[in-house]
């Protein structure tokens, strides 16, 4: 069918195509039908397609790239706001915007190849993206750690390797690889033919969400696909948000999947938690974050240098001569990264890029001594230079989630134990991780009266004293405070006498049935004439007029004889 040079074409707004605007009517029920189109390809077309099923490599016009086909089949419901979209989903930019891109794909893996994207330098390599971001595995095999819920037999790796997903809420600390397991399950489920979104707490909003799931809806009435929708750090979401998801997840629209560092208990609403299953992920161990060091330094290309390797002291170089030069890293500075991390990937991939690019912003180089190559000059990362980049080791610690009172309880436990090392020991990492010191000297105050008691009656003014200390001066003068407090209470006696006869009290007041017994007349105060003539007082025996024990009752008539401090 010939066209017309001066008729106007129309473009499809299902598959994009560019039609003569006499054919568009048709071509749009053959479309929406779900057929392959049966008008001819005008000029500017450039590929047929099938709507439910993915257009074959062959349809498309010599010297178009492939992706050209299927980049619009999930574009119909996308509206291009960046919550919404797919990780993977394909933009519409320019093909010569899509063949730079691919250009520079192939370093990620680290594989050998002699394209331009190997040729450059380590600097350049680390500047364009994070290391951990560069190094997140895209495969259930190159997922490293968590053996407990995703190693070999597990029920999680099962549904996960079968494309069963059920609705999942991933709970770990961060860098344990919450999102890189979501990122995994977002490239499985893309082969799979499931449209996979992701979203963020922290910057979506409730539209965000309705919007995911008007779309979701229409995947499912549409064309029979599956939706999984990620929401990380879904702890943000507030109780109204949460609730969104509950009937669509209930009916099967969407398959929901989120990722949290807090307790899902106190942040995560109950008839949504009865809708997942919660996975626990713990922090990485040494052997794990070993093993993810060792192949960012693969990918890398940069050298391990054993401990019998010699080195000779540093010469200063020119950067661009020095970034010409093998870099080298020493096996000590990588068997001392993971445990200065505290379980975290992150934090450990970072310390070594920014170990990393320092050494190569300075450019010293060093004179090594490599058994096999002999004597060379190279760029050498230091165990001093790792432990620059991380300062500090890591402390894991939140002053308002589950780590608070996990520390805090364990500070009890200690003093209660009589245990002056494990006390000191958590009140330093809660000091240390940024927690207010009166929260502890109030907790302390406590304690004093709860398990001290009258077994060292001054615990509670050595409690007292330490609260005004802190609030006086505050950190970091008051930890000594703090510490004198701690140990004072691990050594003092103990006594839970008072503590355990005031909980009989509560209790004995809460299984009482009926009315509460009157106070006796004899105990009570009379003020006025009629409260005199009602009886109020009368019989009363003032103590201090007695030298002798007094014989009175002080206990309503139904608890005479009632001891509260007998086991």
């Amino acid at each position: 069918m010939e066209v017309a040079e001066d008729e106007q074409l129309v473009r499809c707004p299902v598959c994009l195509r560019e039609l003569p605007g006499a054919h568009i009517n048709s071509h749009l029920d053959s479309c929406l039908q779900g057929g392959e189109d049966e008008v001819e390809p005008g000029p500017s077309t450039t590929c047929k397609r099938q709507r439910f099923t993915a257009a074959p490599s062959g349809s498309r016009v010599e010297g178009e790239p492939e992706e050209a086909c299927q980049a619009t089949i999930s574009s119909f419901f996308h509206k291009g706001r960046g919550g919404g979209q797919s990780p993977g989903a394909p933009s519409r930019k320019s093909w010569a915007g899509r063949e730079e891109a691919a250009a520079v794909k192939p370093e990620d893996g680290g594989s050998a190849g002699s394209g331009p994207a190997q040729r450059r330098s380590l600097a350049q390599k680390l500047e364009e993206k994070p290391l951990a971001e560069r190094l997140r595995p895209s495969a259930l095999g190159d997922y490293v750690g968590q053996e407990r819920v995703l190693g070999a037999q597990t029920l999680l790796r099962s549904l996960l390797e079968s494309h069963e997903i059920p609705s999942l809420i991933l709970w770990g600390p961060p860098g344990c690889g919450k999102t890189t397991l979501a990122h995994i399950i977002a490239n499985s489920s893309r082969k799979n033919g499931t449209w996979f979104v992701t979203l963020s707490a922290t910057s979506a909003r409730t539209t965000d969400i309705r919007d995911v799931i008007s779309q979701a809806q229409n995947e499912k009435k549409l064309f029979k696909r599956k939706t999984i929708l990620f929401i990380d750090e879904i702890h943000r979401f507030n109780k109204s948000q949460q609730d969104t998801f509950l009937p669509h997840v209930e009916r099967g629209t969407l398959t929901l999947i989120g990722a949290t560092t807090e307790n899902p208990s106190f942040q995560v609403n109950a008839a949504l938690l009865s809708r997942c299953r919660v996975i626990v992920l713990e922090k990485l161990s040494v052997e794990a974050i070993e093993a993810i060091l060792m192949r960012a330094v693969r990918s890398l290309g940069v050298q391990i240098l054993g401990q019998g390797d010699q080195h000779s002291s540093s010469a200063t170089g020119s950067s661009s001569e020095s970034s010409e030069l093998p870099v080298y890293i020493e096996e000590k500075a990588l068997k001392t990264l993971p445990y200065l991390c505290d379980g975290d990937a992150r934090t450990g991939l970072n310390g070594l890029q920014l170990a990393v690019q320092a050494r190569l912003a300075m450019g010293k180089t060093t004179s090594l001594n490599i058994p096999k190559g002999g004597s060379t000059d190279g760029i050498l990362i230091t165990e001093e230079d790792v432990k620059e980049g991380l300062q500090q080791s890591h402390i894991l610690y939140d002053r308002a989630g589950e780590e608070q009172y996990n520390c805090i309880s364990a500070l009890h436990h200690s003093l209660r134990g009589s245990d002056e090392n494990a006390s000191l020991y958590w009140l330093g990492r809660m000091l240390e991780g940024g927690e207010d010191p009166l929260y502890v000297a109030r907790r302390l105050v406590r304690f004093a009266s709860e398990d001290i008691g009258l077994a060292d009656p001054l615990a509670l003014t050595q409690a007292v004293a330490a609260y005004q200390g802190c609030h006086f001066i505050g950190m970091p003068e008051c930890e000594v405070i703090l510490a004198q407090c701690v140990v004072y209470f691990a050594r003092a006696p103990k006594s839970i006498e008072v503590y355990r006869a005031y909980n009989k009290v509560k209790e004995h007041l809460r299984m009482h049935t009926g009315p509460l017994p009157p106070v006796p007349l004899h105990l009570r105060n009379a003020p006025t004439t009629l409260m005199e003539n009602l009886g109020y007082g009368k019989g009363c025996k003032y103590n201090p007029t007695y030298k002798e024990p007094v014989e009175q009752d002080y206990l309503p008539e139904e608890l005479k004889g009632t001891d509260f401090f007998k086991e």
